[in-house]
């Protein structure tokens, strides 16, 4: 659970300059007390009352060294020059020793902990995005940036150094009264107190609100996501109103409860403030009055108390920003918190990465592998296969049978609960995730394409390669007659998602980025399942080619894409039932002449 602690670490880098720049901003707002202290003794000078003890002794030693009297004059033009220095002479340093730290620190953590952000989404374990969708995950992530880095400057730059112009006040309204001083220091203790207890109750609130929201935008990014399915079964109207009402309920609480809590907060504030600014008023005068302090004294306390008092505000409402920003700022570093997955890969090994120190023959062994999503409910059971290099496994079977999860094991995206898996004999728990995961490739059913040129697309994994093995790759993959047809080649845009592209074209990029990365084992997981039969065709012609060129594992739901397969491995349960050629399978008369038969009847698949 993270806490302010963390919230104090966002900017921990940059300690040094963050404590600089808020004691400059501490001395400054010290330094506008001059002022009116200034001017107090400026009035005392003009009625013919005696300075302070140490100004009149400041006033001796700069005429004992200009050789001259103490008189009118010379205490005017001192006390004048005084006022000179810290407010003229001060005001072109002030911004650049305390505002253009404090942004300068704020636009540096945001970027250190952008960079962190990325690096956690990167490295977070798969199931985290099964229960977290993009909208949420990327909500979270920009308030948290973006809150922190509004808070900082006003922290820095103005909460913290205004409270110490409220310690300054003090420091010198004891010297000319301590019982004003006192009722002062008393007053501002007990109405920070009032703030900081209805703060907390407040920020309760919050975190409740900033969860619900969080569940809102989620929402809203599944909508957008899935904007064909809505409007396929007509269901805007319906979609509209959930987030209505979700919207209506969420201005409730901010209205009632939460917006609420800070108006009767800010009205308690105002109201205790004005009547502590008269008391204060009050008892001034009364000591003027009294003859117990000049009048430059009376002055000068009541308007440094109303300074004071008038910083009251600015602080409270600097802390009810605090507190609105606080939950999604906690929320942000909890999101940081996130153990990263065990198939995390190295970041930040610098150009070391892009080398690939293994070569496999593609030999893979599966020993009583064994593996459950839960503890309680296994999806593979006791999993033995050998694959020997350049050959080419079909995994058949029911939805559920655990085809999928068998090469999600490979690739190491999970870790078996029992047994090991092993390529060249090495177990692969033992290899570097990253450079092992380099020398295999994988086609999906649905192929990831980015929004760019098909050229960038095609060169993912491998930045480096030529336009002579893109070319190969692409007519090895059949996508050279696309290409073809493209407005701009190998340069056309492909849109979000590849969204220009049809099904059987995005297959043929993925097969085509697959092979340009020159992988010891390919994976086609149901790669052909969601095509019409031409593409299937074009599809099945280019899977036939790269035959006996490396290990290919060919997860398939139409058995027609797996007849020439060397090995066709049936899955049943979690368990390894039958294991042939499709014509050894089929006179053996078990599942896999049962799955044939629907399919070449036409009731399956």
């Amino acid at each position: 659970m993270a806490n302010l602690k963390d919230l104090v670490s966002y900017f921990r880098p940059y300690w040094r300059l963050s404590i600089f720049s808020i004691a400059a901003s501490c001395v400054y707002e010290l330094l506008d007390l001059i002022v009116p202290y200034g001017i107090g003794q400026i009035l005392n000078v003009i009625t013919n009352q005696p300075l302070d003890k140490p100004l009149a002794g400041l006033m001796g030693l700069i005429a004992n060294g200009f050789g001259v009297e103490v008189n009118l004059s010379l205490m005017i033009s001192v006390l004048l020059g005084l006022i000179f220095l810290v407010t003229v002479v001060r005001a072109p340093t002030q911004p650049w020793l305390t505002v253009w730290f404090h942004w300068d620190i704020a636009l540096k953590a945001r970027r250190d902990k952008n960079r962190e952000s990325i690096a956690k989404i990167l490295t977070l374990p798969l199931e985290y995005y099964d229960e977290n969708n993009p909208g949420r995950i990327a909500g979270r992530v920009a308030r948290g940036l973006s809150n922190h880095t509004w808070t900082y400057p006003e922290i820095a730059g103005q909460m913290i150094p205004k409270l110490f112009r409220v310690l300054g006040i003090f420091a010198f309204i004891v010297f000319v009264d301590w019982r004003i001083a006192v009722l002062y220091l008393l007053s501002f203790v007990v109405i920070l107190g009032l703030t900081l207890v209805k703060l907390r109750k407040l920020i309760w609130h919050e975190e409740r609100l900033d969860k619900y929201m969080e569940d809102t935008e989620s929402r809203t990014s599944e909508i957008i996501s899935n904007i064909k399915t809505v409007k396929a079964f007509a269901t805007e109207n319906k979609e509209f109103q959930r987030q209505a009402n979700r919207l209506e309920r969420e201005l409730k609480v901010v209205e009632h409860r939460i917006h609420q809590g800070y108006t009767k907060l800010s009205t308690l504030q105002r109201s205790l403030v004005q009547f502590c600014v008269f008391v204060v008023f009050g008892m001034t005068l009364a000591a003027t009055i009294n003859g117990s302090i000049s009048i430059g004294h009376f002055i000068m306390t009541y308007t440094l108390a109303s300074m004071a008092f008038a910083e009251l505000e600015p602080i409270a409402t600097l802390a009810e920003i605090f507190a609105r920003r606080y939950s999604s700022m906690v929320r942000f570093h909890e999101f940081l918190h996130q153990p990263g997955g065990i198939d995390a890969g190295e970041l930040f090994a610098g150009e070391n990465t892009l080398t690939n120190p293994y070569k496999f023959t593609g030999k893979v062994e599966f020993e009583g592998v064994s593996f459950g999503y839960e503890a309680n409910r296994p999806v593979l059971e006791d999993i033995n296969l050998l694959i020997e290099p350049y050959q080419t496994v079909a995994l058949v079977g029911r939805s559920g049978s655990g085809k999928s999860t068998l090469v999600k094991l490979l690739l190491r995206y999970f870790e078996p609960s029992q047994g090991r898996i092993l390529i060249d004999g090495e177990d692969i728990r033992s290899l570097d995730v990253g450079n092992y995961r380099r020398r295999l490739a994988i086609v999906h059913q649905e192929v990831d394409v980015f929004n760019g040129t098909l050229l960038d697309n095609l060169k993912y994994g491998r930045p480096d390669a030529t336009m002579a093995q893109v070319e190969t790759a692409c007519r090895m993959a059949r996508l050279d007659e696309v290409i073809q047809m493209l407005p701009q080649g190998y340069y056309t845009v492909v849109g979000e998602r590849g969204v220009r592209l049809s099904g059987g074209q995005r297959q043929r990029l993925g097969i085509a980025r697959s092979l340009l990365v020159e992988p010891d084992v390919l994976i086609f997981d149901e790669a052909t399942s969601s095509l019409d039969y031409e593409s299937e065709r074009s599809i099945q012609l280019a899977m036939r080619e790269l035959q006996g060129t490396r290990t290919t594992i060919i997860i398939a739901h139409r058995l027609s894409t797996v007849r020439e397969a060397d090995k066709i491995v049936v899955l049943d349960r979690g368990k390894i039932l039958e294991v042939g050629s499709h014509e050894e399978l089929l006179s053996h008369g078990g599942i896999y002449h049962r799955l044939h038969a629907l399919q070449e009847s036409g009731d399956l698949g």
